[in-house]
């Protein structure tokens, strides 16, 4: 039977904690921007789709932003085709 025993090996030092990575400001980081629900869910898509920015590079976010720009557009656009109710005709004014 034999019993694992750590052993100090004399004239060794201990390292210590393992070294912080060095911080690289070109590196993905979360943005951590709170996104608050609209209620619409196309755009509430879209807003959350934001966060797909967090984890690419600085040079990747362009694609991101421009992507929802387009289907934020979109979606106005489309509110803009939607018919809305009839419009009431002109009230008839007579002359006298």
């Amino acid at each position: 039977m034999s019993e694992s025993v750590s052993e100090t090996v004399p004239g060794a030092t201990d390292p210590g904690p393992e070294p912080e990575p060095e911080y690289d400001p070109a590196a993905p980081a979360p943005l951590d921007v709170p996104r608050t629900p609209t209620g619409d869910a196309e755009v509430d898509a879209q807003l959350a789709r934001l966060a797909d920015a967090d984890h690419l590079a600085t040079d990747g976010h362009i694609e991101v932003y421009e992507d929802v720009h387009r289907a934020l557009r979109d979606a106005l656009t489309a509110l803009d085709a939607r018919p809305g109710p009839p419009v009431p005709p002109p009230s008839y004014q007579h002359r006298s």
